[in-house]
Parts: structure tokens; C-alpha cells; sequence
């Protein structure tokens, strides 16, 4: 999971603040009450405080304190939440340093009137998704009603456990070949804009919708947010290749992570769902109704799968890494991540927003990381700009959340 050419696995994290705390009233931040505020909370957290070290062809981790002047530390100031998103864009292609624990904290002036921006970046060999979601509320100062949103998906509810005859596990072993078969092979996707090779240059484009709004429309028909979520991104599809030229093919797949039930110390413990977005001409409700149709049923294979079987083990890892760069199984990355219940604050400043942004893994040139707060659907878009109209995409995606909020 460690970084090679053209392939930065850092998952970032972007948060607008507004004044109070370390904030002052002017908008100008007080870093030596910032890190005076996280350095226990940073001592509690094992992940922040290991460095990957070379042996041999592999990593080991060792326990090492981390400099917190370098760890947190101020950047430029930037024009607005569009200078922000730049910031990020360009944050997504550089590398963090293995002389040292694989995070930093950024405070960003200027991304909010009387506020500040803040990026926290964390490397995928640290934590994933779900994993650097727990981390960042054990940075932020307790709430009073802690929890994980209850839509997203990858939150393991407990039920009846299945019994291990032979059918069973006879049916998870071909579910299992199955998937090696695809993952060695698949090529559900055609030539495309999607897929290649990627430029250093990224785009990062932020956004939200009504939380509320999209569970209450999407509920009567047994949906979940995350399949208005990915009804809303087709449309983002939709619109991207209609603009190269590309024909509209009728579904399109994309890999969507289902989060396991955690076990063991790794870092990384996440499932895959191949979700094949409708692009047809369906309305907004029969797009979800499709989506929704297979991710019942998906989830629940994932599930019970477990980790992708070449992602077991470290020479798995680089087998599928180098397969990865050519592959046509999937065009795009869609995840939600779970969010906090209620409001969260860092050392006193009011967190006004949140936006998660995932890295582009394999030959993607297109993602989209998603997480609930304060009532809002925050959805960070993270694509190839010299390759990819992310604005485009965006504001489809936009106009298909808002037609499921209505």
C-alpha cells in the first residue's frame, strides 16, 4: 500500500472551521493551542505514532513520537472554499515523507470568511476509510451523543449467523473464483476517458445535499442515501462521457467498498461491491430503484466474502497493483464513509463542514468519497484534470442529488 509513480495512497480529509477556539475572531489560528490540544489525543492513537521502515522487500512498523511542529503546521493562505479545493486537488499528488509517522494536519487561512479550512492526510497504509473516519473523531473534542450514522453502508448489523454446511461453503469458495476470475480478466468496460493512464495534475471538487431530504425520498422504495448517492454519480457519468463522444453504454461498473466487521490489528479491512450504475434514459426514482436492487443483494456477498482475495497478503497486494493499471473491469470509485451524530468541535473551533477525498487507485481517473454530517451529505469529487471535466461531473452529480431531495 505504499506510494510508487503516479499512485499516492493518502486519503485526505477536508474540514472548515468557523472562529472560536484556536480560531480567533479574525480568523487567524493559534497553533500552539491546537497542538497542545491534540498531543494527548495523538498519544492515544497507536496509528498516528508508527513509521513504516524497509526490510528487505517489505515494511515493518516502529513505534516513533511524531515531531508535532512538522506534523501541524500552517500552509498558504488560499482565495475562498475554491482556493481550498485546489489546495487539496494538488495535496492529492504529493507524497508524505517515510522518515516519519505517514499523517499531517494542514491549517489552511482563508477557505472560510472568518474561519479557516484544515486537511488532515493519512496514509491508506494507516487506516482505511472507516478506520480514518474513527480516527478523526478521536482527534476532535467529545460530543455528548458520539455515533456512526446509521445509512451508510458497511456498518455490520447483527443477525442470524448461517450455518456451515458443505453448500455453503461450497458457494463462497465459487463466489470466491469467481471473483479472482473477474478481477484477473473482467473488461466490462470499454475504451474510455475513465480509464488510463493518469496526469500528475488532480481536481477536487466539493459538494452537499440534504441528508434528510434524499433518506425520506429514497426510503419509501427500500433504498439507502448511498444508493441515491450512486443514482446522483451516474448521472455524473452520464454526463463526462456524453461529452467526450463516448457512446452511453447501459450500465457501467464501479467499485463501491462494504466495511467488514473489524478483526485482528490491520489497518484495512474492507469489502468490494461491483455496482453497475444505470445510464439509460430511467427517471431519477427508477435509477435508484435498480441501484438499490443490487446492493442488497451485493452487500451482503461482500460481506460474507470478506477482503478481496488478492488483497490478503502482501505479494497478493502487488500482483493486484500491477494488474490494476490496465484493468477494464471497473470505470470509477464510489464510497460513503459513516459520519458523527451531532456536531463536532476542534480544540473549540465549530466544525462547519466536512469533505472526505479518496485516492484514484489503479488506471481511475475519477472518484468520488462521501460522508454524512450536520445534516448534509458532504461529497468530495476528485479526478485527473487534465483528463477528466470534473466540473462537469460534479454539477451533474448535483443536479441528480438535488432531484432525489425534492
Amino acid at each position: 500500500m505504499l506510494d510508487h509513480a503516479g499512485q499516492v495512497n493518502v486519503f485526505l480529509i477536508a474540514v472548515l472551521l468557523s472562529a472560536g477556539g484556536f480560531v480567533g475572531p479574525d480568523g487567524r489560528p493559534d497553533l500552539t493551542a491546537l497542538r497542545a490540544s491534540l498531543r494527548e489525543r495523538i498519544a492515544t492513537l497507536p496509528q498516528l505514532r508508527k513509521m513504516a521502515v524497509a526490510s528487505g522487500r517489505r515494511h515493518l512498523w516502529i513505534e516513533t513520537p511524531p515531531d508535532l511542529e512538522h506534523h501541524i503546521r500552517v500552509i498558504e493562505t488560499v482565495d475562498g472554499l475554491t482556493g481550498f479545493e485546489q489546495t487539496c486537488g494538488e495535496l492529492m499528488s504529493a507524497t508524505l515523507g517515510l522518515d516519519r509517522p505517514l499523517w499531517e494536519i494542514l491549517v489552511v487561512p482563508g477557505a472560510a470568511v472568518g474561519g479557516i479550512g484544515l486537511v488532515l492526510r493519512i496514509h491508506h497504509a494507516v487506516a482505511d476509510g472507516m478506520a480514518a473516519t474513527a480516527i478523526v473523531q478521536r482527534l476532535f473534542d467529545p460530543v455528548e451523543s458520539p455515533g456512526l450514522s446509521a445509512h451508510v453502508p458497511g456498518v455490520r448489523v447483527p443477525g442470524q449467523a448461517r450455518r456451515r454446511d458443505l453448500r455453503h461453503v461450497l458457494g463462497r469458495l465459487g463466489f470466491g473464483l469467481n471473483r479472482i476470475r473477474l478481477t484477473l480478466s473482467g473488461r466490462e468496460v470499454g475504451p474510455t476517458v475513465l480509464l488510463g493512464e493518469r496526469s500528475p495534475h488532480r481536481g477536487v471538487v466539493f459538494l452537499d445535499a440534504d441528508l434528510l431530504a434524499l433518506e425520506t425520498h429514497v426510503r419509501p422504495a427500500g433504498a439507502t442515501v448511498n444508493d441515491a448517492l450512486l443514482a446522483a454519480v451516474a448521472l455524473g457519468y452520464r454526463a463526462v462521457l456524453s461529452a467526450a463522444g463516448e457512446r452511453i453504454p447501459a450500465r457501467l461498473p464501479v467499485s463501491v467498498p462494504v466495511a467488514l466487521q473489524r478483526r485482528g490489528k490491520s489497518a484495512n479491512q474492507v469489502g468490494v461491491m461491483l455496482v453497475r450504475l444505470p445510464l439509460g434514459e430511467a427517471g431519477p426514482d427508477e435509477r435508484v430503484r435498480l441501484i438499490a436492487e443490487q446492493t442488497r443483494r451485493e452487500k451482503v456477498r461482500a460481506r460474507e466474502q470478506g477482503t478481496l482475495e488478492f488483497m490478503r497478503g502482501p505479494v497478493g497486494a502487488r500482483i493486484m497493483d500491477h494488474m490494476a493499471r490496465r484493468q477494464h473491469l471497473v470505470a470509477g470509485f464510489v464510497t460513503n464513509v459513516p459520519g458523527p451524530v451531532g456536531t463536532f468541535h476542534l480544540a473549540g473551533a465549530p466544525v462547519a463542514a466536512i469533505w472526505p477525498v479518496a485516492v484514484l487507485a489503479a488506471n481511475v481517473r475519477l472518484g468520488v468519497a462521501a460522508v454524512s454530517y450536520a445534516g448534509r451529505l458532504h461529497c468530495g469529487i476528485h479526478f485527473d484534470a487534465d483528463n477528466v471535466p470534473g466540473a462537469l461531473f460534479a454539477g451533474a452529480v448535483a443536479e441528480g442529488l438535488a432531484q432525489l431531495g425534492a
